[in-house]
This record gives structure tokens, sequence and C-alpha cells, in this order.
């Protein structure tokens, strides 16, 4: 068998091996092939920390069941702990035990839920309004607040976004002004609201993002309105759209309680999933030995991981067939990694003008004669001033686009600045744009094919399938003919075998 016999059976069994995986586990694991196929799945995991001294008991106050989200399974990974659910109360709370605890513990709570607009929970009426009375002077202010907006309203939706928008006022009057003194905005939403008889209530809502880490609850308000609970956020007034809006506490108990240990906090990672009805039933891909098992931050990690193979490829196919020059051989795969954080158009601004300031401050450092180490360690402290600059600009001026700046990877960009400094000084401006130029569109053709729902979905669900692409980069990588882009200097040659052919004739 010849040199090249070993190499195509290679590639070719990596391309079976990947493709035959990937289909396999589509087959009989049911995980789709397309994002959207199936039904989408949120897993959620707590993760509490907290440091213990002895004996040590956590609760963890659990989701109620809601309208919109069913909950496929729960779980709790975390060894060394007795663990059971308290349901007797009106919340279901997560309940850890361990006799001997000592130092930082770190405790998880995974939750598998669906969103599924069918699924409905009969609404729990309230209790009756028994209100907090108010000391004075907040007694008269809070008065004379609900004379002004009462006649101005007609149910409990309409004073309830009455309040909200007199709190938002600005400038606040003087009663406003005194009761925010004293309370937080939604607190004394819902106290104005209990004085003026109408139920409501203080809650804490999860907002649900694909790849989100390490997020807090937020607080909202429920105002009771014609036999069913409203949401509203003490900012912004009714929150009519609750797709992505996970009900995580309505009753008194705190969220969090620890017995026996310090310095206690809950944090919550989130990410999206489309599993197939037949994989939600059985739970078989949820297997020991999965990206699924890893917690759920690291997984949202992955999602990004899992694509540069992708821009692995689009540099390869570019460099070596088409033949486009970029500075730094995967320079282009960082930086569009990084428009998938900061979005396209805003990325592309940011990284021209930190790249463009940084040459002309890196212009000043040729004169100062530094070694190489000093002069790079200079760079990467300027651009890491120029970036900060920036974020605050874009802060001053309402760009919220422009603060995503802080995405790019500093030490790249520094060493991109060096190199296109000194191609500056050895070939001239022409070949800086050229390479620049290269490295941006090769940037954006990544971004573009990384960016696809489809694309992003098979690297993650099918990371066999990264064994094709690296079959593909094989190939490739044993091309040595000509690129496209060498083609246009042999188009002279052409025209002259052309013109000689018709002399003879």
């Amino acid at each position: 068998m010849t040199q090249r016999g070993p190499f195509l059976f290679s590639v070719a069994l990596l391309f079976i091996a990947g493709a035959g995986t990937a289909w396999f586990r589509h087959v009989d694991l049911g995980i789709p092939l397309l994002p959207g196929a199936q039904q989408l799945v949120w897993q959620v995991e707590a993760q509490v920390e907290f440091s213990a001294d002895g004996t040590v008991q956590a609760f963890l106050t659990l989701p109620p069941k809601q309208s919109g989200f069913r909950i496929v399974s729960e779980s709790h990974p975390s060894p060394g702990y007795g663990f059971a659910v308290d349901r007797s109360g009106r919340q279901p709370r997560a309940h850890w035990t361990k006799r001997t605890a000592l130092g930082n513990q770190m405790l998880f709570y995974k939750l598998d839920l669906v969103q599924d607009p069918d699924y409905e929970v009969a609404a729990e009426a309230p209790a009756r309004v028994v209100p907090v009375p108010f000391d004075e002077p907040y007694r008269t202010a809070a008065s004379q607040v609900l004379t002004a907006l009462l006649p101005i309203t007609a149910d409990a939706r309409s004073l309830a976004q009455q309040i909200i928008l007199k709190i938002n006022t600005v400038p606040l009057d003087q009663n406003m002004n005194l009761l925010l003194d004293r309370y937080r905005a939604q607190r004394l939403l819902s106290r104005l609201l209990m004085v003026a008889g109408i139920p409501a209530r203080t809650v804490k809502v999860l907002p649900l993002e694909d790849g989100r880490r390490r997020q807090s609850l937020t607080d909202f308000l429920q105002v009771w309105h014609e036999g069913r609970w409203l949401l509203f956020d003490p900012n912004t007034g009714l929150v009519s759209n609750t797709d992505n809006l996970l009900l995580w506490q309505t009753d008194t108990p705190s969220v969090l309680e620890v017995i026996g240990g310090t310095r206690s906090r809950v944090t919550f990672s989130m990410i999206s999933q489309t599993r197939s009805t037949m994989g939600l039933a059985t739970g078989q891909e949820a297997s020991s030995f999965s990206l699924y098992s890893l917690p759920i931050a690291e997984q949202g990690m992955f999602k990004l991981i899992l694509l540069l193979p992708v821009g692995a490829l689009v540099v390869v196919i570019m460099r070596l067939l088409v033949g486009i020059r970029t500075s730094g051989t995967f320079m282009p795969i960082l930086i569009a990694l990084t428009f998938l954080q900061t979005e396209l158009v805003p990325g592309i601004i940011s990284l021209v003008l930190v790249v463009s300031v940084g040459l002309m401050l890196r212009s000043y450092l040729s004169a100062m004669n530094l070694l190489l180490v000093a002069r790079i360690a200079t760079i990467v402290v300027i651009v890491i001033g120029i970036v900060s600059v920036f974020a605050v600009i874009s802060y001053r001026l309402g760009l919220i686009a422009g603060q995503t700046i802080t995405f790019f990877p500093m030490i790249i960009l520094a060493w991109t600045i060096e190199r296109m400094s000194i191609l500056w000084e050895e070939e001239g401006p022409r070949e800086v744009l050229i390479q620049g130029g290269g490295s941006l569109l090769v940037a954006v053709l990544a971004y573009v094919l990384m960016n696809q729902a489809t694309v992003a979905h098979l690297a993650f669900n099918f990371p066999e399938l990264h064994l094709c692409l690296l079959a593909a980069i094989m190939v490739i990588g044993r091309y040595t003919g000509y690129r496209l882009l060498e083609l246009h200097r042999f188009g002279a040659l052409d025209d002259n075998a052309r013109g000689r052919r018709e002399d003879v004739h």
C-alpha cells in the first residue's frame, strides 16, 4: 500500500467514524439533527456556596409549578450530603444535611424544564389582604400618593401601572422621594397596593438566557387581577411576555438558608437544548460520559469552544485554497469567536478602532528601542487602557454595544498590533492593509458560519462530527496546487498562447 493509501484510509476512517456515530446517536437516542425540530429544554443549575463549621443544614427554595413550564427531571449532584425535598409548605424546599463539614462547601441542584404553552397550572388564590401600616411621616406620604392616583385608575392593573410610572418619574415628587428613601421600589409598590386593598406580593424571577452563568434572581412583583397573577417589573411596568421568565420564589421563606455555615450565596447557570420527546421521557441523553453530564456553566463554555474547529476549517480553506493572507495563522478564529459575543458590526468597529489607535501609539515606541518582551508588555498595557477608555466613552454616550469591546482577547490584540507595526516598517502600509483586511475578511466569514443555529447545534450535540472536519482539514492540507488568487498571474500566458494559435491558423 503506497503512502497515499494509508493517508486516504485514515481520512475515510475519520469521516465514517464521525458521521456514523452522529447518525447512530440521532437514531438510537433521538437527538434531533436540526435545531428547533424538537422541544426546547432548559437546564437550570443552582450552585450553593458557603463556609461550614460543624453540623450543616442547607435549605434552598425551589420553584413552584407554573403555567408554561413543565419539570422533566431533578437531580442534586452533591456527594457526601444527605438530601431530601420538603413539600410541606406552600413552596418545596431542597434540604441538604451533613454531620461534620469544614471549610468551603459547594452544593448543586439541577432542574430540567420544558417550555410547554399547553401546560396550565391553576392560579393560587391569595390570602386575605392584611396591609402592613406605614409609620409617620411615611403614612401621610403614602396616603397622599394613593389619593392622587386612585381617581385616575380603574382596577388593580391600572393602579399598579400608575404607581410604577410615578416611582420612575424624574424628578420625583416630594412624597414619592420620601417613600423611596425608606423602601425599595418593589417593596413600596407592594405595600401601596395592599393599603389600597389589592393583593400583591414580591417575587423572585430567573430570566432564562442560553449560556448564562452565575446569575442572580431578579425582584419582580405579582398583582392579583381578574383571577390571575400579573407580573410587573418595578422599572418598566407590566411584563406581557413571560416565556423566558422562570418564577422561582413566591412565598415568604428566604431563597437560601444555611444553618452551621457562613458567607452563603446561591447563583444560577442555565443552558438551552433541543431534545426529542423520547429522549426527554427516558433520559438516555444525559449519560455519564457526555457533555450533558458537565455542570451547566461548563456546558455553556463548551458551546463556544466546540465552534473553534469550524473556524479552523474556514481559515484552512481561505489560506490554502483561496490564498488569503492573514496577520497570524489562527488569529481570525479568535476574532470570530469574539464577534459571537459582540455582534458583527459593533465588533468590527471596535476591532478597527483599537488596532488603529494601538498602531499610532506603537509608532512612538519604536524610538525607545525597547526589547521585545518589554515592548509587548507595554502594548498589552496600552491595549487595556484603550479598551477601558472606549468602554467608558460608550457607556457615557449610551452605546450599549460599544461596551462589549471588553470581550476581545487583549493579548491577541497586542500581538496583532506588534506584528502589523513590524510589517509596516518592513513591507509598508500596503502589506498591512492586505493582511489586516484578509484577517478581517476571514474572521467575518468564520463568524457567519459559526453564528448559524444549525452549525452551533451540530457542533455541541454531535461533537463526533468534528472527526469529519478533521478529515476535511487533512485532505485540504495535502493540496499543493495554485491558490485561487494566484490564477490571475497566468492570464497573460493564456492570452499569449491564444495569440500564437490564431497566428498559426
